[in-house]
């Protein structure tokens, strides 16, 4: 394949074999979006390197400011990091356009396998077939959208953001390395709290998705007992309600250490930062660019936690597909094969 040409004007839409479905998340991402996951890592890389050159230029700003009485430095460098400024957006803006056209591409093409399986177009001739209908509901309206939205963001996203962390981790070392290494060993904890509150998460949503699943299947299947089948399904909303409140609780203690370990690389940074300028030992231009840099860390960082959230989530969800499409294609196969052995059988004489 050629990946050259912009997906954007192709004619041909990805689309999944009618008899296959990928074994892993990966292989599902490298089946609909392999060309066009080389085009939104360009732009990732391009939009890393445009978030960190503004940081040196407001170090350059503060300098000149606060060492010189001429302003015309100052003009120069404030209409250069309007430009930068303004072209990051552009590239991210293009970036952010892509990715959506890659997941909504994806959606399309899981639903079409899902909803084109010959066990979705069977007739319902019992209660397991309907049950199996609603599962294959709740895939094709639900189920699918995160999934095909995590195929947009895979590669870029997580490219995009451990660039921009290198990029200006880098740029701080350069600056003052003991400052940086501070800022690195305040953030450090995250690198243990953060899989260990996500992995009960995950645990927790794989069991949502299996309710919710049940709940689509009873209001499928027709219910010999009303009262009894809808007493089920209040007990399976008031367990996802219960489910999704635990997911809350985890998510938000989360953000809040997360914050509280940004704030503390803050205060750290001006303390060390103020020692230094008292000392006489650096520019105040240099805190403010450490100030500025840890700002720009921290929406990288959140969106590099959030796209490792995603991952794990999508790709529980993904195996709940998988399970349930296989499950409904090796039925689809014995009935086949059944059909077939009834047709070559003998006629009875």
């Amino acid at each position: 394949m050629n990946p050259w040409p912009s997906p954007l004007w192709s004619r041909r839409l990805p689309s999944l074999a009618s008899d296959k479905m990928p074994k892993s998340l990966w292989t599902l991402v490298w089946h609909l979006s392999a060309i066009d996951q080389i085009w939104a890592a360009g732009l990732s890389i391009a939009v890393a390197l445009l978030d960190t050159a503004p940081i040196e230029v407001q170090r350059r700003i503060v300098n000149a400011i606060t060492q010189g009485h001429d302003f015309s430095p100052v003009l120069i460098l404030t209409l250069i990091y309007g430009g930068l400024v303004l072209i990051q957006g552009l590239t991210k803006l293009l970036l952010n356009i892509y990715r959506s056209w890659i997941a909504e591409n994806s959606v399309r093409a899981l639903r079409s396998f899902v909803g084109g399986l010959p066990s979705a177009q069977k007739p319902r001739e019992n209660k397991d077939d309907v049950r199996a209908q609603g599962t294959e509901i709740s895939i094709v309206l639900a189920e699918t959208d995160p999934v095909g939205t995590f195929v947009g963001a895979s590669v870029s996203e997580p490219l995009l953001q451990i660039g921009i962390l290198c990029c200006v981790f880098g740029y701080l070392a350069y600056l003052r390395p003991l400052m940086a290494l501070v800022a690195l060993v305040v953030l450090s904890p995250q690198f243990i709290f953060v899989p260990l509150i996500q992995r009960a998460i995950n645990r927790k949503v794989s069991k949502r998705i299996s309710t919710l699943r049940a709940a689509s299947a009873g209001m499928v299947v027709e219910p010999s007992d009303l009262r009894a089948a809808l007493r089920r399904q209040e007990s399976r909303f008031f367990h996802v309600f219960r489910l999704n409140m635990i997911v809350f609780k985890l998510k938000f203690s989360l953000n809040f250490l997360m914050n509280l370990s940004h704030h503390v690389g803050i205060a750290a940074i001006l303390g060390i930062g103020g020692w230094l300028v008292v000392a006489g030992k650096t520019e105040v231009g240099t805190v403010v660019a450490f100030i500025s840099g840890m700002q720009t860390i921290k929406d990288p960082w959140g969106d590099l936690v959030t796209w490792y959230q995603n991952l794990m989530v999508t790709r529980t969800k993904f195996d709940l597909i998988s399970d349930a499409v296989r499950d409904r294609g090796s039925a689809s196969e014995e009935l086949a094969a059944e059909g077939r052995e009834a047709a070559f059988a003998p006629e009875p004489s």
